[in-house]
């Protein structure tokens, strides 16, 4: 019915998500252009999370605007291959690309600004360079030489920066993790000098990301911080073109000149970011600033079109203009770091204002989620979506939080490990199968409803080895998951190991849980749901990681929508908080 191999290589799941990937070039294309191909690199000084990952993000959204093609890419200094076995709390969520690479979650962000995907070349680690030149080694690919860091290191470093020039971008932005001075940052920052020294001098440009802290007791802002940090940058041969000053107070023309005199650039080059409201506010404050400009300037590139900011302008206005809020509980087990649930939270954000609604997340451990407080824990909420994860640590809590939505009509969301609760939870209390459970939380279950999936039994390598990237789902009509989607067939990315078991599928269906989605070739359950529910359904998939501002999920869109319409029956159904918000 389906041919998969043309689907999996042509595939765009609908018009609203036809995402323009990278094709690679010809060979013989390779040096036209690498010669055609401008760089242009963001470092961070002074200390981390200053959103060198939003400022990139930013710039490419306003060269995009302009017509040019823009992709982003992270280089991150520690010797993991990938986060793919990081923990949450030590590093966030693991974003996951259309071909299964487990990246830096500042990918999620350049995905959502720019409204394209990303692949594994858009992420690279000092691991990954140091497993690439050590296999070089052991092949015998440098006769004999003693590898080092210069030149081995950096020429592997300086490769992958220009990799992705062969899929025909005008300009590549790379993100340098981590800050001027670490160790880890060296050979980066080494192979950053060398481009500089080796591409024509409009080929290339620097742009440094630098705090200028406002001291409350002086009342006055400090550029200390920021010369030291360029003046550590010179000194390892790197100068910047453009600083990025991060401030809570704006910059006076006397500080901006400060800064351009003491770090050696135009005082124009001296770019104001100030905090916003929205991450997605800060292309629309760096357009202010001229910093596109500036770049394309530096690039030697005279000519380009106005920007065309319409739809940004358009999301932006119905963010801060909600005519409705909703409360949505996001029950997991790594709430104290938000950075856990990051593409779940900017879903929120997408789809709320799809919905001219603004939706305030609140957040429950599910850890602490017991039988005697779930109703006290859970009650007023409009809407609960059981977050994805691993291990058995708050298995407890989501399932009886799942069982709550159910009992209480209350519109439900499971994603991937939500999804399996919600099977266990019906498996449970309404298939009569009081102990059934997932074998990666009991191995010894009599009824294991969620198993561990057969590719997955004779793997011990835990690095990029589970289920990864993007798998094809057919939708059945007439359904939740039909009416959602409008299509029959879809692609969704996946990040998991166990997977629903089909000895279960006809007994869960018969007592009421309908699987409308499956993998065609697998027959592996994608999508759950209970017909009759105002809104119950659990997937396998992340979709929070193709909602985009320009695109926002469809399942969060409706499970937004379907929030609204339950806060709007409990409003029916109780005036009186009206009428006392009216006296």
């Amino acid at each position: 019915m389906y041919d998969l191999q043309i689907f999996l290589s042509n595939f765009c799941w609908s018009n609203h998500y036809s995402f323009p990937g990278p094709q690679p070039a010809c060979e013989t294309d390779q040096k036209s252009l690498n010669r055609m191909t401008k760089y242009i690199f963001v470092t961070g000084g002074v200390t981390s999370s200053l959103g060198k990952g939003i400022v990139s993000a930013s710039l490419a959204k306003l060269l995009q605007a302009r017509g040019f093609k823009v992709t982003i890419q992270k280089f991150d200094p520690y010797i993991n291959v990938d986060p793919g076995t990081l923990n949450p709390y030590e590093h966030g969520e693991c974003y996951v690309t259309e071909d299964g690479a487990e990246t830096d979650l500042d990918l999620g962000h350049y995905e959502r600004f720019l409204n394209s995907f990303t692949t594994q070349a858009n992420n690279v680690t000092t691991g990954r360079i140091y497993q690439s030149v050590i296999n070089k080694e052991r092949e015998g690919a440098y006769l004999g030489k003693t590898v080092q860091v210069i030149p081995h290191i950096t020429d592997e470093i300086k490769r992958r920066m220009q990799l992705l020039a062969a899929s025909g971008y005008d300009i590549i932005i790379t993100e340098i993790g981590g800050t001027v001075g670490d160790i880890e940052s060296l050979p980066f920052i080494e192979a950053v000098r060398q481009l500089q020294w080796e591409l024509p001098e409009e080929d290339c440009l620097v742009v440094h990301l630098t705090l200028v802290p406002y001291l409350k007791a002086a009342k006055e802002l400090k550029t200390k911080p920021t010369q030291h940090s360029v003046k550590m940058m010179s000194e390892n041969g790197v100068h910047p073109d453009i600083i990025v000053c991060r401030t809570e107070q704006p910059l006076s023309k006397e500080i901006k000149a400060k800064i351009a005199l003491f770090c050696n650039v135009k005082i124009d080059a001296v770019i104001e970011a100030a905090d916003a409201k929205s991450i997605y506010e800060v292309p629309l404050l760096m357009q202010q600033e001229q910093l596109d400009i500036i770049c394309l300037k530096k690039l030697n590139i005279t000519w380009y079109p106005e920007p065309d900011l319409t739809l940004w302008k358009g999301f932006l206005d119905k963010l801060y203009n909600p005519t409705s809020t909703v409360t949505i509980g996001l029950i997991g087990k790594y709430i104290e770091l938000q950075d856990a649930y990051k593409s779940i939270l900017e879903a929120f954000i997408h789809s709320g204002a799809m919905n001219e609604c603004k939706v305030e997340v609140l957040d429950v451990h599910s850890e602490f989620i017991t039988a005697d407080n779930v109703n006290e824990k859970l009650q007023g909420l409009d809407g609960l979506l059981v977050a994805p994860g691993f291990g058995h640590r708050g298995i407890d809590g989501k399932i009886l939080a799942v069982k709550y939505a159910r009992e209480n009509d209350l519109p439900f969301f499971g994603i991937c490990l939500g999804m399996q609760m919600s099977v266990i939870e019906f498996a449970r209390n309404q298939l009569g199968l009081p102990k059934a459970h997932s074998t990666e939380m009991d191995p010894a279950t009599p009824d294991p409803v969620i198993d561990l999936m057969e590719g997955q039994k004779a793997i011990t390598n835990k690095g990029g080895t589970m289920r990864l990237g993007a798998y094809p789902c057919i939708i059945e009509k007439d359904t939740l998951a039909y009416q959602i989607y409008g299509s029959e067939l879809i692609s969704e990315r996946h990040r998991h190991r166990w997977e629903f078991n089909n000895k279960y599928l006809d007994a869960m269906q018969a007592a009421g849980l309908k699987a409308s989605g499956l993998n065609p070739e697998t027959n592996l359950v994608e999508i759950v749901e209970i017909p009759g529910h105002p809104f119950f359904i659990g997937v396998q998939y992340h979709p929070e990681l193709k909602s985009t501002v320009e695109n926002p999920h469809p399942i969060f869109v409706h499970f937004v929508k379907a929030a609204k319409a339950f806060a709007a029956k409990k409003e029916v159904k109780d005036p009186g908080s009206l009428q006392g918000d009216m006296i």
